[in-house]
């Protein structure tokens, strides 16, 4: 559901930690195949079929394995990212994984599913495209991973601004209330709804900043969507425009030789030797 770390990414050299298309990208892919399962449910073409007959409606295997998947994942989410290396958004990834955590639970308990599995499914489709961009970064494909940002941006902001407001929250807020009723549990499950599109505006706001900002310096060929030298999460600076900075015929590392190796224990220096005093 949440914006998996679109701007996580470091260089290549220094790698991603929990949120590398690694660890990322097979959960990723079966939730979208999962996605894809929905195509043949009625409440996907109506919502008013989320409400008629609740809250006595079944609850399918396929459902209830797809909430388990689902409910794991935000799980692995919360506890990995105390591992990981601590951003400037921390709290606000905290706040969303806890908040999707108890949505997903809540939902679930209440037999909510079926309207659960619609805002599932709709923040669900854009992470295959954003880990497949994460490969093409890795692989050094640099036009595949610029389109294939580009496509991302394009699906999270229409599917998190334009769906989700106007389809979902549309039944969870006025559908329902015509044909349930307002209950204490719709409060609750409308209010974290919307607490979640409060998300959804801040991080769409992250991903047009970080192209408008990657535009208006004009590296031709040579942005990175999914990594820029201090990215609006991020306080670490990227090595890689550091090795852009270097002049050339420039060496970074010095020469120095012990006992036949170059570098000190048989390992080359990484700094240079100029901090010695």
């Amino acid at each position: 559901m949440a914006l998996n770390s679109y701007v996580y990414g470091q260089n290549v050299d220094e790698g991603l930690t929990c949120t590398s298309a690694s660890d990322s990208y097979p959960g990723a892919r079966i939730r979208f195949a999962q996605v894809c399962r929905f195509f043949q449910t009625p409440w996907l073409w109506n919502t008013r079929h989320c409400w008629y007959n609740y809250p006595y409606q079944p609850l399918t295997t396929d459902l209830h394995y797809y909430y388990i998947l689902e409910l794991s994942f935000y799980w692995s989410l919360m506890f990995s990212q105390f591992t990981d290396i601590k951003r400037k958004d921390f709290g606000i990834m905290f706040l969303h994984h806890l908040v999707c955590i108890f949505l997903i639970t809540f939902s679930y308990v209440n037999n909510m599913a079926r309207v659960g599995t619609l805002v599932l499914c709709l923040h669900d489709s854009a992470d295959a495209l954003l880990e497949a961009a994460k490969m093409a970064n890795y692989a050094k494909f640099q036009k595949m991973c610029d389109l294939l940002f580009v496509m991302f941006a394009v699906v999270f902001i229409t599917t998190r601004l334009g769906i989700f407001p106007l389809w979902v929250l549309n039944t969870t807020l006025f559908e329902s209330w015509e044909i349930v009723g307002p209950y204490p549990s719709w409060w609750v499950f409308n209010l974290l709804l919307l607490l979640i599109q409060g998300l959804n505006c801040f991080w769409s706001y992250l991903i047009v900043k970080i192209a408008c900002k990657a535009v208006s310096r004009g590296k031709a060929g040579k942005w990175n969507p999914l990594h820029v030298s201090k990215d609006d999460r991020s306080d670490i600076e990227s090595s890689s425009d550091e090795e852009d900075s270097e002049p050339p015929g420039k060496n970074p590392h010095t020469a120095t030789t012990t006992n036949g190796t170059s570098g000190t224990n048989g390992y080359l220096l990484t700094g240079s030797c100029s901090m010695d005093d």
